[in-house]
């Protein structure tokens, strides 16, 4: 608080702040130097006292927006990011040219005035008055910085800005007045630093260590004569004298600043002589801004990070406050990230899908019984350049968080009606007629009381994917040759509501946030879903039924000021989905895929390993879900624009005639894995025996893989919960659902999707 004098009257600096808002600002100083309106010269100095007087006591400080560094879980650099690439530093740690150098070019007599320097007001009139035009200022050092507070209070709101830097009278006094209160509260040393810190230096670089960074690689201690004044004379007009774009006319400007060195005895006239012949010497560092610089192929993963910040009201009880936080940077963001797990996923997938290929790939990897996610990533590399194949489309995670609206899972999403049969009390043995084709089972008991049920006249059908699938067969059959016939028997035992109260308590939902259909068919893998969505609900399994919400922030520390402090993190909350011995089972089922059932070219040698391949209908999209005791991973391969049915394809240099989950996702998967894995203790599963259903030998004829039919539910009309595609206006990227492979009686649908898939047809009674 600014002093008053002994009596209780204005203190001496308080009388001289008056004094100088009526004479100096209302008059002929402004007018001269701030405003080049002749008519200014006229303004009469009534009311500027009051005014003076009715401003705040004490100028707002901002804390300066600086960059913020997110790191992997060892401490590894991913990427920088910020509103204003700024470095915050101690004047003790900026060199003593580069600080006698912004003094004498921008404010000679800085240390001999006060908030207002009279003399070099009178000199700028004086030169102003001769000239006939504005052709020199008088604001201080301790003014500029104040008009900088302003300005970086305004962030990046143009409408802000122009008030803070328009040339007014009124914002003039404010300015003065608040210099006058910085003058006496920090004192010279401190305004110096905190100007060297808040000034732009043009090029992104908001203070002096990035600038010195930015211009020659170095800090900005270790700035020599020459590089002082050359970031010293960028200051006045950072465009003007940008030496990357204009060299000659940034040499004349540090040149100048170096003469005025020496003319107020800051270096010696043979010093400047010589700083004065040298080269610029530019060493430039590009600014490296945002999650496109990310290393490691982590560019969506960063994405992901800054979505949870700005989402989570942990930062914030409004998305405006978070987004302050995260603007005003300063962040030290450690993630979840394995490195090696990041590594070995983008290995595998530049591996075996190019980016340049009509469908790209995407794979995520969490930690079971933590949530922990330790890698994402896709084929499509991270950016805006759509000539080069960039998206910021995160393909692995949800549509709130920057993705999708998700791919169907197909038969990924077996295991789940599984494990709520089974914990409903089926046997792991349980035996079905599983035919090669058949009518959807009606009725069927859904949520709410409701009951879903197939067309008497013309009921819909669904087949296994070869002629040769005849049962009956028991539930390890079954799952390892992933029968559709099979699973919607199951669940239309069971009933709907179990499956999908399932499915909610693994976290496994739809990308587009709507609620899951009900209708058998989901047993199929009708509801799209996204890979970070399947690969946390497979981590259930690996944790022996706990399911544990996904987390990419391990924590966060701010610099504001001089000091640190740690920030709230979001905690990964764990909850029991289903018993460990339901867990035991499905896993044991799992690894039968595996070991000999349709994901057997993901296997991972002599590691435990288990997973469920899954291929949707017309071959729109192929799965690998799989995961060990200790990591759970999942791997699309697709058109995002569903566009493409994979069916004569080249994918990695490789030809297919037909895209099967064991086939794409599942080497990738494999080759992720192991990389992952890699000098990781070698985990086992909980072993748990499931008897035969049924001994009879059965022909294993020619089966490619798991195709479910009936797998497009998406659009007008569909028959709910996807038993028959239709238009999907808005799911899965807006394209046509191809017509299924059998036909259902006219006047069968009734409702219309315009929401992003899974239609509102079918029949409740």
């Amino acid at each position: 608080m600014p002093k008053k004098s002994s009596g209780g009257g204005l203190s001496p600096a308080q009388q001289a702040a008056k004094f100088l808002g009526v004479s100096v600002l209302a008059g002929a100083v402004l007018a001269g130097i701030a405003l080049p309106a002749v008519g200014a010269l006229g303004l009469a100095a009534k009311g500027s006292v009051e005014s003076f007087d009715e401003l705040p006591a004490n100028m707002k400080t901002p804390p300066l927006s600086q960059r913020t560094t997110i790191l992997d879980a060892d401490g590894g650099q991913i990427a920088t990011v910020y509103s204003r690439d700024r470095t915050v530093v101690p004047l003790k740690d900026v060199s003593p040219y580069m600080q006698k150098a912004i003094v004498a070019i921008e404010d000679s007599r800085f240390y001999q005035h006060g908030a207002v320097d009279l003399k070099g007001v009178l000199r700028a009139l004086n030169k102003n008055a001769r000239s006939g035009e504005v052709s020199q200022g008088a604001s201080t050092l301790t003014q500029q910085y104040v008009k900088n507070v302003f300005v970086e209070e305004a962030g990046d709101d143009p409408t802000k800005v122009a008030q803070a830097t328009q040339q007014t009278i009124g914002r003039k006094i404010r300015e003065l007045k608040y210099a006058i209160q910085v003058e006496e509260e920090l004192g010279k040393k401190k305004i110096l630093e905190n100007y060297l810190n808040i000034t732009f230096f043009g090029q992104q670089a908001y203070g002096v260590e990035a600038a010195a960074q930015r211009y020659f690689s170095k800090s900005a201690k270790d700035l020599n004569i020459e590089e002082s004044a050359l970031l010293a004379g960028i200051v006045q007009s950072p465009s003007r004298y940008d030496p990357v774009n204009d060299e000659a006319e940034a040499t004349k400007r540090r040149n100048i600043v170096l003469q005025r060195m020496a003319a107020v005895g800051d270096i010696s006239r043979a010093q400047a002589g010589e700083a004065m012949k040298a080269p610029l010497g530019l060493k430039v560092s590009k600014p490296r801004n945002g999650c496109i610089t990310a290393v490691k192929g982590a560019g969506f993963f960063c994405d992901y990070v800054r979505e949870v910040f700005l989402n989570d009201k942990v930062f914030g009880k409004t998305k405006e406050a978070r987004a302050k936080v995260w603007n005003q940077g300063g962040l030290t963001i450690r993630t979840t990230m394995d490195a090696e797990a990041q590594d070995s996923a983008q290995r595998s997938i530049k591996d075996h899908v190019y980016t340049s290929d009509e469908v790209a790939t995407a794979a995520s990897i969490v930690q079971p019984g933590t949530g922990k996610i330790l890698a994402m990533g896709q084929s499509r590399p991270y950016g805006v350049d759509i000539k080069k194949g960039e998206t910021t489309l995160n393909l692995s995670v949800n549509d709130d968080m920057g993705g999708g609206m998700g791919y169907q899972p197909g038969s990924t999403f077996k295991p789940i009606v599984a494990a709520a049969a089974i914990e409903d009390g089926m046997p792991a043995n349980k035996v079905y007629s599983a035919p090669y084709q058949m009518a959807y089972p009606s009725p069927v008991s859904a949520c709410d009381g409701k009951t879903w049920r197939n067309s008497r006249t013309d009921p819909a059908k669904l087949e296994n994917e070869n002629s040769s699938e005849v049962g009956p067969y028991d539930m390890k059959e079954a799952t390892a040759k992933s029968v559709n016939t099979y699973y919607v028997q199951m669940i239309s035992d069971i009933g709907i509501c179990p499956v999908t109260a399932m499915a909610k308590k693994m976290g496994v939902e739809r990308a587009d946030g709507r609620k899951m259909d009900q209708a058998p068919s989901i047993a199929l893998g009708t509801q799209e879903m996204s890979p970070l969505t399947m690969a946390n609900g497979y981590a259930t399994f690996a944790a022996r039924g706990m399911y544990c919400t996904p987390i990419a922030i391990e924590s966060v520390s701010q610099r504001v000021g001089g000091e640190t402090k740690s920030l709230q993190v979001p905690k990964s909350t764990c909850s029991r989905a289903m018993s460990e011995k339901t867990a035991d089972t499905i896993n044991a089922l799992l690894k039968g895929v595996v070991e000999d059932g349709t994901g057997s070219k993901a296997g991972l040698g002599s590691r435990p390993s288990a997973g469920k391949t899954g291929t949707t209908d017309e071959r729109y999209a192929a799965w690998f879900v799989g995961y060990t005791p200790n990591m759970a991973g999942a791997v699309w391969v697709g058109d995002p624009a569903h566009k493409r049915k994979m069916s004569g394809i080249t994918i990695g240099g490789r030809s297919y005639g037909k895209v099967f989950g064991g086939e794409v996702p599942g080497p990738i998967w494999r080759d992720m894995m192991s990389g992952a894995l890699e000098g990781k203790p070698v985990e086992q599963f909980n072993d748990i025996h499931i008897p035969d259903g049924r001994n009879k030998n059965r022909d294993d004829e020619d089966r490619d893989d798991d195709r479910d039919d009936g797998g497009n539910g998406n659009g007008n009309g569909g028959f709910i919960g996807g038993l028959v595609g239709g238009n999907n206006n808005g799911g899965g990227g807006g394209e046509p659902i191809p017509t299924p492979s059998f036909s259902l009686p006219e006047g069968f649908f009734r409702g219309q999707d315009n929401g992003g898939g899974n239609g509102n047809g079918g029949r409740f009674g």
